[in-house]
């Protein structure tokens, strides 16, 4: 169904080079952000007080990447969760829509790998850093945080921000998911299971075709001329995938607001100039001309904004209600997780878990 191959050809072709750095300054930048990572960690755990096991199932390491290496590792991690999509797609076909051609499956394959490849290409030179939970090391460990040198250089440059100090404001938020994941072993699993009920809530046949073409097509006008909200993706989804939806939006809503409220508490001891960074990249995710924040819709970055700004709402609302200790009963198992109504709603999530 789709060709990895030409994506990984078509993503490493369309995605542009980064800023211009020596051999020795891009040396630099990868030092310092290893050590900032490391330094990030101890504070971290603290101020969140999540601590994870002594295991090697807990153990994640970090990486420091270009553009094209972020590709290769973000195109693996599709990879694999696209295998039962397509599973899927192929179980249906054995089941009565009659053999593909291998000329068409073929270049069908090589279409969608082009398409998935431009996407990534797209968001190669956006992405600061990303905690990749769907890794799996050689010696077991779980996840990997992959830091964008070539980005976090950009921006810091755009901004006009001490980069030193704003490499390890950067860390400080990516850390923090390092540390979600590894003190909250469970985490990982419970969310292949979201995705695994996403793929059984999607619609593969005929009629959902035709329900897109004529509903979801209007409602993608919409969104182009600027007079939806919603994504791409949303454009697509059914009922049974908006509630699945709305669970996995609480989980990234809470996930990406606590590494927000983690690096504002941690920041202020240990960067100097952070609320000169925080004002200026607050303003960076809200500017953008037309084209771009098209593009932030109908990629669903719009929503990833409202997932910052909802998620820390949320975490420090409830936090100041029952305290640290009652905002981590978050972390102790699936069924205390805000779903996406609740984490506009702190109040009633407060009520179901702690009555």
């Amino acid at each position: 169904m789709i060709d990895w191959r030409v994506a990984r050809s078509t993503a490493t072709t369309l995605t542009r080079p980064g800023p211009d750095l020596t051999p020795g300054e891009a040396d630099e930048v990868v030092g310092e952000l290893r050590e900032a990572a490391a330094r990030s960690e101890g504070p971290v755990r603290d101020f969140s007080d999540l601590h994870a096991p002594d295991t090697v199932q807990a153990q994640a390491p970090v990486l420091v990447v270009d553009r094209p290496r972020w590709i290769e590792a973000n195109l693996a991690t599709f990879e694999v969760l696209m295998d039962p999509v397509v599973a899927r797609l192929e179980q249906g076909r054995s089941g009565g829509a009659g053999p593909v051609g291998g000329l068409t499956r073929a270049v069908g394959s090589r279409v969608s790998g082009a398409e998935v490849g431009g996407l990534v290409a797209l968001l190669s030179g956006k992405v600061l850093g990303q905690f990749d939970p769907f890794w799996t090391g050689p010696r077991g460990e779980g996840g990997r945080l992959l830091l964008v040198a070539p980005n976090i250089v950009q921006v810091e440059r755009s901004l006009d921000v001490d980069p030193h100090d704003f490499r390890l404001w950067v860390c400080l938020h990516e850390e923090t998911h390092r540390v979600q994941f590894t003190a909250v072993p469970w985490m990982r699993d419970h969310l292949r299971t979201l995705i695994d009920e996403l793929t059984e809530a999607t619609d593969l046949d005929s009629e959902a075709l035709q329900r897109f073409l004529t509903d979801g097509l209007p409602e993608l006008v919409k969104v182009v001329r600027g007079t939806s909200d919603a994504s791409l993706a949303e454009v697509f989804q059914n009922e049974r995938q908006k509630a699945v939806v709305d669970r996995i939006t609480g989980v990234m809503s809470l996930l990406e607001g606590h590494a927000d409220v983690v690096m504002d508490g941690v920041g202020p001891d240990v960067i100097p100039t952070v609320a000169t960074i925080r004002r200026r990249f607050d303003s960076r995710r809200k500017g953008g001309n037309g084209v771009d924040r098209l593009l932030r819709r109908l990629l669903g970055l719009e929503g990833k904004m409202r997932q910052y700004r909802d998620g820390a709402v949320f975490v420090r609302q409830v936090t100041d209600q029952v305290g640290l200790a009652g905002f981590n009963a978050v972390w102790e198992k699936p069924e205390n997780l805000p779903d996406r109504a609740e984490i506009t709603d702190p109040a009633a999530w407060v009520r179901r878990v702690h009555g």
